[in-house]
């Protein structure tokens, strides 16, 4: 019982704190990709400016860069199938 006492509000807290930031996080939703795009274009413009300047880029962060793309076009365009793999993943991560 006194190992529940001492736990228990912690879980409360955080369980309320994580409705809150979801609920803020949901109306800046649309803000947030739209960020999301700009700053991809700026990379990926700025890897082109570097290209044509002759200068060697590293193979590391255009991958990377790709990667993000890729990741921000699968939320744009799969929101609900995003948000199941991930609740997935971490389910089975708690088990």
């Amino acid at each position: 019982l006194a190992t529940i006492a001492c736990c228990l509000p912690i879980g409360f807290v955080a369980a309320l704190g994580t409705g809150v930031a979801s609920a803020f996080f949901t109306t800046l939703r649309p803000w947030l990709l739209g960020l999301s795009v700009a700053l991809l274009g700026l990379g990926f413009w700025q890897q082109r400016r570097v290209k044509q300047r002759a200068v060697k880029g590293r193979l590391v962060g255009s991958v990377l860069l790709w990667v993000a793309a890729v990741v921000v076009l699968g939320m744009i365009l799969f929101p609900q199938q995003v948000a199941g793999l991930i609740a997935d993943f971490f389910v089975r991560a708690g088990r």
